[in-house]
């Protein structure tokens, strides 16, 4: 029988998407029973308010897993490799926000509309996708459902709060000296971001794209399990404070009809389709933040190939693309996993 309440640690509880974590947890009414907050030395000992309880936050080290069910972490990569081998040897299920085990073939990477069952094969630690892999594929499944999508090309155009809270401040920086024109000191992005994008997110490799956009080159083929679907992406960052946007064109082994892409978009859990170009209406990230939905439009049919469509997505990186899905994976674990 399973129980009740669960006892939940979230690592990296006071950055960005800890503290989103938090919050979802609180919205969702998750059935916790004790909530751990955990992050580094510096951070030890602060304090934050959870369901009108004061809760202090524990030095992140080995020995601080103990009696918990499900640690959701969101400390980067470095801190997951060194600790989530101890969170699961106390006996926690592990669900890693970061890239650390994305690709490992051990571990299932999972976001609940498009792939659950993949749960079933976990080993204690489960990987959540990239913020930009996220928001894509909700656009993509309920029509990858309709035919299997050959090619996909993505162009991102990503938040600044993508960047964590560094990003953030950069921009308000920027944006407060615009009208005095005084210099700009670039410490998070490499170039000024006000007024400006930059095409370029994470470093280069050898094949002149970058890890961003590998990442969703790669975790796209591993959730849909289709290692011959093609896609090509160039990643850009945008001075949008919150909610990632992506450009969308697919090819298709049969042809999508409008109407019939329209419906399953529609239909599909954790997404709006927001489509009216006679009255202006299609995704802006400016609607999408803090929303759970990932809002898709501007669907429109490819005239240059012959089963081709474009399409336009809207969604929150802190929430779908991080928190909300880790939580949404907890949910689904103590539903169907947990004893």
């Amino acid at each position: 029988m399973s129980k009740d309440k669960y006892n939940i640690a979230i690592v990296g509880a006071t950055g960005a998407v800890g503290q989103e974590m938090m919050e979802i947890l609180d919205e969702r009414n998750f059935p916790i029973d004790e909530l751990r907050l955990i992050a580094s030395e510096r951070s030890a000992g602060k304090k934050f308010t959870f369901k009108d309880n004061e809760l202090e936050v524990k030095k992140l080290d080995h020995s601080c897993f103990e009696g918990i069910d499900i640690a959701l972490f969101s400390a980067g990569s470095d801190r997951s490799k060194e600790f989530a081998d101890s969170a699961v040897k106390a006996g926690a299920i592990v669900v890693d926000n970061s890239s650390a085990f994305r690709m490992d073939e051990d571990v299932p990477l999972i976001i609940p509309e498009i792939n659950p069952d993949a749960l079933k094969k976990h080993k204690g630690i489960i990987a959540n996708p990239n913020c930009t892999t996220a928001v894509s594929l909700m656009a993509l499944k309920p029509l990858y459902n309709l035919s299997r999508i050959k090619r996909v090309v993505a162009t991102s155009f990503q938040s600044v709060s993508g960047a964590g809270a560094g990003g953030i401040y950069e921009l308000e920086d920027q944006i407060s000296k615009w009208p005095d024109s005084k210099s700009y000191e670039n410490r998070t992005f490499p170039y000024q971001i006000a007024f400006n994008v930059i095409p370029h997110i994470d470093s280069f490799l050898d094949n002149n794209y970058t890890k961003e956009e590998m990442k969703l080159h790669n975790e796209t083929k591993k959730i849909l399990a289709d290692d011959a679907i093609l896609l090509t992406a160039t990643t850009v960052r945008v001075p949008v404070f919150r909610a990632h946007s992506v450009a969308l064109n697919i090819e298709t082994e049969e042809k999508i009809e409008l109407d019939e892409a329209k419906e399953a978009i529609s239909n599909f859990p954790g997404v709006t389709l927001v489509d009216d170009p006679g009255n202006l209406k299609y995704p802006m990230p400016i609607h999408a933040s803090r929303k759970d939905d990932c809002l898709v439009g501007r669907l429109r049919e490819d005239y240059t190939v012959r089963n081709g469509l474009s399409l336009w997505v809207s969604g929150d990186q802190l929430r779908k693309g991080a928190a909300l899905n880790a939580v949404q994976i907890a949910e689904l674990l103590v539903k169907n996993y947990v004893k």
